[in-house]
């Protein structure tokens, strides 16, 4: 073994032995490889193959699905890194309503490794809480998971240029077709984006609503290019 893969093996074991010894989030065995362990890591629904580039859904065929096709969103392009099946929507909610909050920090790791390092934005911006939400729940689980991708990443973060003006019903108490009209001049931003190429972050995309809505409103600032990073990606059937 050389003197170089000696060291980073050696480096890889002492990382692995600072972590602590901990309960699966998940199956509930004692781990030492993070949240959840190494068996239910290799369980976790990761998107892996072909998918349209403006919405991340999964494809067969094809770079960009026939709903984008026909009703092109705001934005240029979207990375998804999980299906929103079980167990990921348990995670997603334990961090969203059960104060899990290092899952942000789990999530943007992984998240992390999936973007090209080559065509990093000039900045990111977490999808916004109206102010009564965010006094309901008490913290911002995507500024959380923005905010380490920023430092993963060193990427400029934005939060607090743009906000949720409306405080809308929740997306997810309604049906899909009403809610892009739930979130209809939902968002304003108020700083420059003049020329930008900026990334949205949000822990799941179903309809596309919320995102779309904040593009609008990022492009309406002068943005030039806007992908969106997600956890997740709801798989809508037939």
């Amino acid at each position: 073994m050389s003197i170089l893969a000696s060291i980073k093996l050696n480096a890889g074991l002492l990382f692995k032995q600072a972590i602590p010894v901990q309960p699966c989030l998940l199956c509930g065995v004692m781990s030492d490889a993070g949240l959840w362990c190494e068996d239910c890591e290799r369980s976790l629904p990761y998107l892996r193959g072909p998918s349209c580039r403006h919405c991340a859904l999964p494809l067969t065929s094809g770079e960009i699905c026939g709903h984008c096709l026909s009703n092109p969103p705001r934005f240029d392009r979207s990375t998804a890194l999980y299906a929103y099946t079980f167990p990921v929507n348990k995670l997603i909610q334990q961090l969203k309503y059960g104060d899990q909050l290092a899952l942000a920090d789990a999530f943007a790791t992984r998240l992390a490794l999936r973007i090209p390092t080559d065509e990093l934005p000039d900045c990111i911006i977490p999808m916004p809480l109206h102010p009564n939400k965010l006094r309901q729940r008490g913290y911002n689980q995507t500024l959380l998971l923005a905010r380490s991708l920023s430092k993963r990443l060193d990427i400029a973060l934005l939060s607090d240029v743009c906000k949720r003006v409306r405080d809308t019903a929740s997306q997810s108490s309604l049906p899909y077709k009403a809610r892009g009209k739930n979130m209809r001049e939902a968002f304003a931003c108020d700083v420059s984006l003049m020329g930008r190429k900026v990334v949205l972050v949000d822990d799941v995309y179903t309809s596309g609503a919320s995102l779309n809505a904040l593009a609008k409103a990022a492009a309406n600032q002068g943005a030039n290019h806007i992908e969106t990073w997600v956890v997740a990606r709801t798989i809508r059937h037939g």
